[in-house]
């Protein structure tokens, strides 16, 4: 079997409410997602998705997607699809860095490798729980009372778990973060995603000041080497996000004991095949994880779920979908949607769900 096309589609995906995060400082309205159509010489085909968070969240960005697919088509055409480890080389020595852009091929190759094993991706690649994953809502950077009304709209759809994004005034974010707890749940699960908003002396002022309260904060300086700096002045958990882009990322986390969560976002690690490396250094050295797709459409999400599910139970806090955050449906609500509050893995062979090519429009390129 070998890969014998590859077409390239652009879609926009409007978000149903404008998108705050980082204090305020990034404002993100559409994004701007590419679908890939993989296609093979045994007839099998695979799909992709690359969307990135805009192009101003961290080094990635829609158009650049697709200018990396069109230098790296001519060395993964011919390849088998189904042995991943030789496309992902192909990739790496084809274009160096720009893991966002070879995550969509990565996931239609494994798209066609479990349609032609006959197993979903998440068994193929030896996991497959079955257990539901609670889906972290993502509740953009505002006022206390706003914060309480996304979160009411987003225990109306049944979410027992809540990514509230803080960051740029560490006065207002404690104050958010004691009104949010205040409010939470039993049954519920926060995280306080700081996006890198906050400067070393705001984060240790806010996570020293809510050490009463055994709140999880994510990501809350720019750099591993600020986190670092930070490491064994405080008590609060911290999970890592935008820090963590590679391998040797991973490795540095877990060596050097600086974050007690992974927040491994597919698109922007590189892909599924990148990403399991990840979770099994997280497993090695007792680090929960959260899962997400970057962004982006149900087949993002889906693609987020299969890893979810290797990953053991106790171990999974959650996954992070975007689908109830985009007006446009390219899938004819096919594939895991939210069944309170949870996703449930499909059964099917590969992802478990393909889009309407009808809904993508005209393509932006093919390559063979």
């Amino acid at each position: 079997m070998k890969i014998a096309r590859l077409t390239v589609y652009q879609v926009d995906l409007p978000l149903e409410h404008p998108y705050w995060l980082s204090g305020g400082r990034l404002k993100f309205e559409v994004l701007d997602a590419t679908l890939v159509k993989m296609e093979t010489d045994a007839g099998l085909i695979g799909w992709g998705e690359g969307t990135p968070w805009g192009h101003t969240y961290v080094p990635a960005h829609g158009p650049g997607i697709r200018a990396g697919i069109e230098t790296m088509a001519p060395f993964v055409l011919g390849l088998d699809p189904r042995k991943v480890l030789e496309v992902e080389r192909a990739m790496d020595l084809a274009l160096p860095g720009h893991l966002y852009a070879k995550a969509p091929l990565d996931m239609a190759c494994w798209d066609i490798a479990g349609q032609a094993a006959g197993l979903p991706i998440a068994d193929l690649m030896g996991g497959g729980s079955r257990t539901p994953r609670p889906i972290a809502s993502s509740v953009g950077a505002k006022t206390v009372d706003e914060t309480r009304e996304v979160i009411a709209r987003y225990r109306a759809r049944g979410y027992v778990a809540h990514s509230v994004k803080i960051g740029g005034d560490a006065e207002r974010d404690i104050a958010r973060i004691r009104d949010v707890e205040a409010i939470r749940r039993s049954d519920e699960r926060v995280l306080y995603d700081v996006n890198r908003g906050w400067t070393r002396q705001q984060a240790l002022r806010v996570m020293r000041a809510v050490e009463d309260l055994h709140v999880m904060v994510e990501q809350p300086c720019e750099t591993l080497d600020d986190i670092a700096a930070l490491a064994g002045k405080h008590a609060t958990p911290v999970s890592v996000d935008e820090s963590l882009v590679t391998l040797q990322d991973a490795a540095r986390i877990a060596r050097d004991g600086l974050a007690e969560v992974f927040g491994i976002k597919l698109n922007r690690v590189g892909g599924l095949t990148k990403a399991a490396r990840m979770r099994d250094i997280a497993l090695a050295h007792g680090i929960d994880m959260f899962v997400m797709a970057t962004g982006g459409s149900v087949l993002a999400d889906t693609e987020a779920l299969h890893l979810a599910a290797t990953i053991p139970d106790a171990h999974c806090l959650g996954v992070w979908a975007c689908q109830d955050m985009i007006t446009a449906e390219i899938a004819g609500g096919r594939g895991p949607r939210n069944v309170d509050g949870h996703l449930h893995l499909p059964e099917a062979p590969g992802l478990g769900v393909h889009p309407d090519e009808a809904a993508l429009g005209a393509p932006a390129a093919v390559h063979s």
